[in-house]
């Protein structure tokens, strides 16, 4: 198994920077994983073109050489250059995408009743209904992930800071990785402690927190690179 960082992701706002509101665009970290003859993608956060270079940089492959991608959540910080992997199977969690699901429906019904009045303001302005409709279909084109995705590669769900928020757990000779996305977003927050003060249910983001902490002794963080569980040896 071949595992690498193909971008460190960050926070929109980061808290325990004194950001209380957005000061950057979000997006998570990328990560590769090579099992055998699949090459699977996780959370493709960064635009296209930064994406693809990035892609070529850190494994020398180009887009269509994926073959799979995982989203651990569907946040937009996550699928944002998703686009440029169309050849690739799309896989989530089943509870994520059956509740951002029913959001979408929602926003997107409550956007078209409104639509004629949006578009009556000028039709040179972006019309947020293209955009809705076009997450609507990128979720539809993802698949409920088996709780094995490949082998010694297996699902792991880390809800809280979205409600199907899934990590994937690799189980390797002497050591275990966890890709634990938003769950720990990165060293500092693991460091305090602290899980993001924005989640959808903070009390169940302390429970995936604790969980991610006792199973890994490597986390890739959701907006880092991959850091050492401190609640282990080193090894």
């Amino acid at each position: 198994m071949d595992l690498r960082i193909i971008s460190l992701g960050t926070l929109a706002a980061n808290p325990l920077w004194d950001e209380p509101a957005p000061v950057r665009t979000g997006h998570a970290t990328t990560t590769l994983i090579g099992v055998g003859d699949r090459k699977i993608l996780i959370d493709p956060g960064l635009p296209e073109v930064a994406l693809a270079a990035r892609l070529y940089e850190r494994a020398g492959l180009r887009p269509g050489a994926s073959t799979d991608v995982f989203l651990t959540c569907f946040k937009p910080d996550m699928t944002r250059g998703l686009r440029l992997f169309d050849r690739a199977q799309w896989w989530i969690h089943e509870t994520e995408r059956e509740s951002i699901g029913l959001v979408l429906a929602e926003t997107l019904h409550r956007a078209a009743q409104q639509g004629d009045l949006a578009s009556a303001e000028g039709e040179d302005e972006p019309n947020p209904l293209d955009a809705l409709r076009e997450r609507v279909a990128q979720l539809r084109n993802c698949r409920p992930a088996p709780d094995r995705l490949a082998d010694r590669v297996d699902l792991f769900p880390l809800p809280g800071a979205t409600p199907g928020l899934c990590g994937l757990l690799l189980a390797l000779p002497n050591h275990t990785i966890l890709i634990c996305s938003d769950a720990v977003p990165d060293g500092q927050h693991l460091a305090q402690g602290r899980v993001l003060d924005d989640a959808a249910n903070v009390d169940q983001a302390r429970e995936s927190f604790a969980e991610a902490v006792e199973v890994a002794d490597l986390l890739v963080c959701g907006r880092d690179g991959m850091v050492l569980n401190p609640t282990k040896r080193p090894f």
